[in-house]
């Protein structure tokens, strides 16, 4: 699953500017950093949002961001090789389980997005309500949240020990 652009060649592209030798053997660590960079902004703009406009949201509209660091850990806690069904998963569910338990966090991630959408679009967009700062602000988290799950679990390569 996380392997979709293995077989990709970008030499004619990159092959000048960038040693992809280079890119492939860090290809966990750029992608880890890359998410980490991403989560980390997502939750350093809705603090600021909580710092700068607090009287002018709703305070509910933390949980779109909660809910997509909850869909976030959900995501990633589960490994390429189980859901394939290459390893082996104890329980009464197994790989069924591990399968299911991604799409609930992938609904959550999903969810979370479009929810800080309608926050946005439903009460600062269309209802013009000023400063929009607040609706900005939880739609970039979110958007960086559900971004970095997808770098995070989509970027990095199981290398098989």
């Amino acid at each position: 699953m996380s392997g979709c652009l293995d077989n990709t060649n970008c030499e004619g592209i990159l092959g000048r500017c960038v040693d992809t030798e280079w890119l492939s053997e860090n290809r966990n660590v750029i992608s880890s950093i890359t998410a980490g960079c991403l989560f980390a902004i997502g939750w350093w703009i809705a603090i600021d949002v909580g710092a700068i406009d607090s009287h002018n949201y709703n305070p509910a509209y933390w949980s779109c961001g909660v809910f997509g660091t909850i869909g976030l850990f959900m995501v990633n806690a589960v490994s390429n090789s189980q859901l394939r069904g290459d390893a082996y998963v104890p329980g009464a569910l197994g790989t069924a389980g591990t399968r299911i338990w991604m799409v609930f966090g992938f609904l959550c991630v999903f969810a979370s997005l479009i929810g800080a959408s309608f926050i946005l679009f439903g009460d600062y967009v269309y209802k013009k309500k000023q400063p929009s700062y607040p609706g900005t602000g939880f739609f970039i988290q979110n958007l960086c949240i559900f971004l970095a799950t997808i770098i995070f679990k989509f970027g990095r390569a199981e290398d098989a020990y």
